[in-house]
C-alpha cells in the first residue's frame, strides 16, 4: 500500500470527502500521526485510507476550521482537481 503525505493545498475532493467521513466532529490529539520525513523535518499528520493507499494529511489549524465548517455547496476546485479554500489559492492556479 503507498503512503502519501499530501497537504491542505493538494486536496482533492474525494480525499477531503473520506476526511471529513472519518472525522465528522474534527480530530483530536489521539487521531494525530507524528513522524520524520525524509528531510527528517517533524509531520503531522491524520489517517485516510482508500483501497490501494494511506493518505497523511499534514495538521493545521486552517485544516481543522476548514473540517468543522465544510460546506459542499462552497468547494471549489481548481485546474489541478484540488480544492480552493481563499481567493488567493484560486489567483495563483
Amino acid at each position: 500500500m503507498r503512503r502519501i503525505i499530501v497537504d491542505l493545498k493538494k486536496l482533492t475532493p474525494e480525499i477531503f470527502k473520506l476526511l471529513t467521513k472519518k472525522f465528522p466532529d474534527g480530530y483530536n490529539d489521539s487521531d494525530i500521526i507524528v513522524f520524520e520525513n525524509h528531510h527528517n523535518e517533524i509531520i503531522e499528520a491524520v489517517e485516510v485510507k482508500t483501497e490501494d493507499s494511506i493518505y497523511l494529511v499534514k495538521v493545521s489549524s486552517k485544516l481543522h476550521y476548514t473540517m468543522t465548517n465544510f460546506n459542499k455547496a462552497d468547494m471549489k476546485v481548481n485546474k489541478l482537481g484540488n480544492i480552493v479554500f481563499n481567493k488567493e489559492e484560486e489567483e495563483e492556479e
